[in-house]
């Protein structure tokens, strides 16, 4: 009988937390534990991905889709070093991730030997909270429970390196004796229940508020129907972070959208006029989008205290649940005096007129005549036809702006993209956990096709490989193929007055259908607006995934929503007549974009 050696006791610890997949590359670092996840591999699942960029990717998309923690693991040296986009963006998503890192043996660190690094030096600022070494074998069953339960209590990447020769090594039988400390893989959240003297100092803003203003986050993940409940009793106007779109109700008359650059009109009048505001479980840091501090007295509900006033000088902070916390504030709203009735239904009014006119507006934007497609256009046609038990990812990129926009997420469908590192290149490999985790449930990713040519076109490969074991293989990826980097291109117009840098900005064209049919995937490419509807109901009912490459136009603009365009409008046009004859067409869209929003000025949105 083979000898159980450390890494079978990994494995065995990864099961008794519930892990059933890890994502990686191999690599000689890493060897015993691949080893354990061969012989263990009818319990735990081995995801090779095409880089380690990706995989750690997918552990984060994995904890994000589930609510789980996500696993990863690497060699050392150049293996290790690329997980770190993927980590870092666990740490500031605020999502479970734990590592197991390969390194060389315990006999030769120090030496300078070959893909050597200071791994624990590498990983201190992304596993802050925590990041170890083994040095024996008696040491990695509690590492890996100290990992687990460091990672789901802090929300957090957790990293654990294990030496080649400890991996390898006999698995020990621990002894109740001195230095050995014996754990167990347990853990359970505490129900964090805010003080009672801070509810009914947020009760008293709240209900002293004449223009209420709500700002939700990821951290309502659970609240939707508490957050509902105490609009509608306050008359509020809601909007959201870009995390937290899929946790409110979009078809609300009163829910104004997206908040921040990339978000509506709407969202930006209730933060502009609003004289009370609740954040709900958001540390969005789009600053200059909060009403003018001084001009709102604000309440904020987290569960962890080191947010509350991290974007904005709040009166009273709620450190506890959201849901729970928001229930309690409901029903104390009832037995407090409040303002009357006529004040905050005028304020609800201008709310719903300002909604109204910005679906107008959106729609308007949507139908303006690009060459040959307008990208907003190629996801507000997929409003009613995606499925109610789909699942989204999302790339960065100008995409995330047309989905913040205009894309309605039927309730319960999850949307995620990488929030605040805001990488390229997430969209598929967070589609690909999502994917894994829920095989029975249709996949919509969107990806610039800047994304696509840093991860996407090499993760297509392993969908490719996988997708035959999905019960319903539909999973599409929706291609914005406009040969350029066009976020940042507008960013340079805006942020800097810089005409457009083409050797910067230049994406090289690649045929993106034609390659997925080379992988066996079903192709479609679209040039005529007049196609999109088509173009998604056709890949939705293919029997494989398929990649929808939409030729999208880089000359629509990346506005932001009203009043914050009108101070950004000239630096864009100086640096648009700088761009000479090339940047002519994308002067008279961005003029047909302003002149639709200048129609917004009126409070009363016509």
């Amino acid at each position: 009988m083979a000898q159980r050696t450390v890494s079978d006791l990994i494995v065995e610890r990864l099961q008794a937390w519930g892990v059933d997949r890890v994502f990686g590359y191999s690599g000689d670092g890493i060897n015993g534990f691949m080893g354990a996840l061969r012989r263990a591999q009818d319990a735990v699942e081995f995801v090779q991905a095409r880089h380690e960029e990706a995989a750690a990717f997918m552990a984060v998309g994995h904890g994000k889709y589930t609510g789980g923690v996500g696993v990863v693991t690497s060699t050392q040296g150049p293996g290790a070093i690329h997980l770190l986009n993927g980590l870092y963006d666990a740490k500031m998503d605020g999502v479970p991730v734990v590592a197991i890192i390969g390194q060389q043996s315990t006999s030769v660190l120090g030496s300078g030997y070959m893909q050597e690094i200071d791994l624990l030096t590498v990983f201190k600022d992304v596993a802050a909270q925590f990041a170890q070494l083994a040095s024996s074998p008696e040491q990695v069953p509690m590492l890996l429970d100290r990992a687990f339960r460091t990672a789901l209590e802090t929300k957090s990447p957790c990293v654990v390196i294990i030496p080649h020769d400890i991996q390898s090594a006999e698995a020990p039988e621990l002894e109740h004796e001195h230095g050995i400390v014996v754990t167990a893989p347990v853990w359970h959240p505490a129900r964090v229940m805010p003080r009672e003297e801070d509810l009914d100092a947020a009760v008293e803003i709240l209900s002293k508020g004449e223009r209420v203003a709500f700002l939700v986050g990821q951290g309502a993940r659970g609240a939707r129907t508490e957050v509902q409940a105490l609009a509608e009793k306050l008359q509020a106007g809601i909007t959201t972070s870009l995390l937290g779109k899929p946790y409110v109700d979009e078809t609300l008359p009163f829910a104004a959208g997206t908040m921040g650059h990339l978000g509506t009109s709407a969202s930006a009048y209730v933060l502009d006029n609003c004289d009370t505001l609740l954040i709900i479980g958001s540390n969005d840091p789009w600053t200059e989008f909060y009403p003018k501090p001084g001009t709102a007295k604000a309440v904020q509900i987290d569960i962890d205290g080191r947010k509350v006033a991290n974007r904005y000088p709040v009166e009273v902070g709620v450190v506890g649940d959201a849901a729970a916390s928001l229930a309690e504030l409901t029903q104390r709203i009832d037995q407090q005096p409040h303002q009357p009735e006529s004040a905050r239904a005028k304020w609800r009014s201008d709310v719903e007129t300002q909604v109204r006119a910005w679906r107008h507006l959106s729609e308007e934007r949507a139908n303006i005549p690009a060459d040959p497609v307008n990208p907003e256009l190629v996801v507000r046609e997929l409003n009613g036809r995606l499925p109610d038990n789909a699942q989204l990812s999302i790339d960065v990129g100008s995409c995330v702006y047309w989905y913040a926009r205009q894309l309605t997420l039927p309730p319960g469908v999850p949307a995620h993209l990488s929030g605040t590192l805001a990488s390229m290149g997430c969209a598929i490999p967070y589609g690909l956990a999502a994917k894994l985790a829920y095989p029975d449930r249709p996949l919509v990713a969107f990806a610039g096709d800047g994304g696509m040519q840093m991860l996407g076109i090499a993760e297509l490969i392993t969908v490719a490989h996988r997708w035959r074991n999905w019960s319903d293989p539909r999973f599409v990826v929706c291609v914005f193929n406009n040969r350029d980097l066009a976020e940042v291109s507008w960013e340079q117009r805006e942020n800097e007055a810089e005409p457009r840098f083409n050797a910067s900005q230049e994406i090289p064209d690649f045929p993106y259908a034609a390659y997925a049919e080379l992988l066996g995937l079903a192709g479609i490419r679209v040039e005529d607006p007049a196609k999109l509807g088509d173009a998604w109901d056709y890949a939705f009912s293919l029997d494989r995934p398929a990649v929808l490459e939409v030729l999208t136009d880089p000359d629509i603009p990346l506005l932001p929503p009203s009043p914050a365009a009108e101070k950004k409008l000239e630096d864009m046009r100086s640096a648009l007549a700088a761009e000479g004859a090339d940047g002519g067409r994308a002067r008279k869209l961005l003029d047909s974009y302003a002149e639709a929003g200048s129609r917004l000025r009126d409070p009363a949105g016509t």
